[in-house]
């Protein structure tokens, strides 16, 4: 058997562990799937998986832009 080094790869997660870490149930997940709304995530058989640099990205572009501090101030 071929020893395989593993250089690269990014960790991934189930869709069940993706939203155990955003604190929601999994149908969550599906929906926004669904909707085209969840991140990027790719089959292994008929299970999903998430790239955690993937949830890092789409976690940023859902994120609140910071206000400015005048607006703040009001």
């Amino acid at each position: 058997m071929k020893d395989y080094v593993a250089v690269g790869l990014d960790e991934v997660l189930t869709t069940s562990e993706l939203a155990e870490y955003l604190g929601v149930k999994t149908q969550v997940i599906y929906d926004l799937r669904r909707t085209g709304e969840g991140p990027r995530g790719f089959r292994v058989g008929k299970e999903l998986r998430y790239c955690v640099p993937e949830i890092r990205a789409w976690l940023e572009s859902r994120s609140d832009p910071m206000r400015g501090s005048a607006e703040n101030a009001r």
